[in-house]
């Protein structure tokens, strides 16, 4: 029988693991919405993993999103889910499993478990125990949508947090990691570097775990902690990465339970819980590139910040990186990249708190208007000097969000603007590794 904390909106799921002989390193692959922009990088995955065994089998990249054979890779991915639940590639475990990521010099934990989405409201103003922290395209669900109604498993690219300052749901079981079992250890493909999972199978462990986090759900704790000065709903949960892939699990639950009522595998989705103040985690901005542009965009700029926005031409990239990075309420700094050079963008008196609230607005209305083909959310300044650089193509480098503010801001003013920060550079993202059925 599944275990569920319901209070708190957790289930310990029954998660899949790939058997032995099949290699992890071609198992694992990283978040579908990675790479959008740079197909060159899931061609070498295509070519590494080859037929073996793959998440890869068990997705959809959204770089082939809108492409002629979007339809056949879609049969693909479901043929695939079929196969692999016939072929009993998968041993079962019915636990919670921490998670080690070592990447890029860094070390940062998470725990799997399975959040009720009864408990999970992605739409604007929402007051729910688990939310999204930044706006949903919605524009964004239907392909994501198409897959997830017909899925028979489910794996994980969902990052969430927790702001336990004190550490003490993760931590604790990250200092005992010595004693506790191995479900795997293994290099990542691509350079993203290695990543450990340890079974948590022990009764008295998981009590502490799920003690710690009702202990965080408190309403007292949780108003102290922020210093609110009146009743506020708790916020346990807060999507990182991912949040439109949970709002796909949620807009599916909606839909399929009048038909198959509230114990239906489909309730609930996969998730890694990170703790927001793991030394390991860092925020990264998320930037902006647009594509075969036909209009000077400074020209525009200028028309629609109404003389508020100023230009000074930048040779020393490191130089307007860190101009950028003393973005303020006051004033906000931004880098534009074009074919022409590089550019601060200094806006007085913005209407918004971060810089990406103001740019925002701009951008959505001018590609609406047909200025660019399209807008892409990259990660990596030095991915927005390469595209932005390109001929028809206009960059713009962000400041990052501090994490230390990222659940009051929350909490205080509803959801950020979308696509506001990213958890670590592109390479840094989750890899599929854990699964789960999510159909009788």
């Amino acid at each position: 029988m599944v275990k569920a904390y319901p209070q708190i909106g957790v289930q310990i799921p029954d998660i899949l693991l790939p058997k032995e002989p099949i290699n992890p390193q071609k198992w694992a692959v990283i978040a579908c919405d990675q790479f959008t922009s740079q197909p060159e990088y899931w061609q070498k995955v295509e070519a590494f993993v080859g037929d073996s065994p793959s998440t890869l089998h068990l997705i959809l990249p959204e770089v082939y999103l809108g492409k002629q054979d979007e339809d056949v890779r879609l049969k693909q991915v479901l043929a695939s889910m079929k196969e692999y639940l016939n072929a009993d590639i998968f041993s079962h475990h019915q636990e919670l499993i921490l998670v080690e990521r070592e990447v890029d010099g860094k070390t940062r934990h998470g725990l799997i478990m399975a959040l009720d989405l009864e408990m999970y409201d992605f739409k604007p103003g929402s007051a729910s125990l688990i939310r999204a922290t930044e706006g949903t395209i919605l524009d964004r669900l239907p392909p994501r949508i198409k897959i997830r109604q017909q899925a028979l498993i489910e794996a994980p690219h969902i990052l969430v947090l927790i702001d336990d300052a004190q550490g003490t749901v993760i931590e604790p079981l990250a200092a005992r990691k010595g004693s506790l079992n191995k479900c795997y250890d293994f290099d990542l493909m691509q350079s993203s570097g290695h990543m450990r999972g340890y079974q948590i199978n022990q009764p008295e462990l998981e009590s502490q775990v799920f003690a710690a986090l009702s202990k965080l759900s408190e309403a007292e704790t949780f108003k102290s902690k922020y210093d609110l000065k009146e009743d506020k709903p708790v916020l346990l949960f807060a999507v990182g990465d991912g949040n439109h892939s949970l709002a796909t699990a949620k807009s599916v639950w909606e839909k399929l339970k009048p038909s198959v009522g509230m114990d239906h595998p489909a309730r609930y989705a996969l998730v890694e819980i990170e703790n927001v103040h793991d030394a390991g985690l860092e925020f990264e901005p998320i930037h902006r590139v647009l594509f075969n542009v036909k209009k000077d965009i400074k020209t525009d700029l200028n028309k629609y910040f109404e003389g508020r926005i100023s230009f000074e031409p930048f040779k020393d990239k490191k130089a307007l990186l860190a101009k950028i990075a003393l973005s303020n309420p006051d004033n906000h700094y931004l880098g534009l990249v074009y074919p022409q050079g590089c550019e601060l963008l200094t806006i007085q008196k913005p209407t918004a708190n971060l810089a990406v609230g103001t740019l925002q607005p701009f951008l959505d209305s001018w590609v609406k208007e047909g200025n660019a083909e399209q807008i892409d959310y990259v990660h990596g300044d030095h991915v927005v000097f390469d595209l932005g650089s390109r001929p028809g193509n206009v960059g713009f480098l962000l400041p990052t969000l501090s994490k230390q503010d990222l659940f009051k801001t929350v909490i205080l003013d509803g959801s950020l603007p979308r696509k506001t920060f990213s958890m670590g550079e592109a390479h840094e993202k989750r890899f599929y590794m854990e699964c789960r059925t999510i159909t009788r």
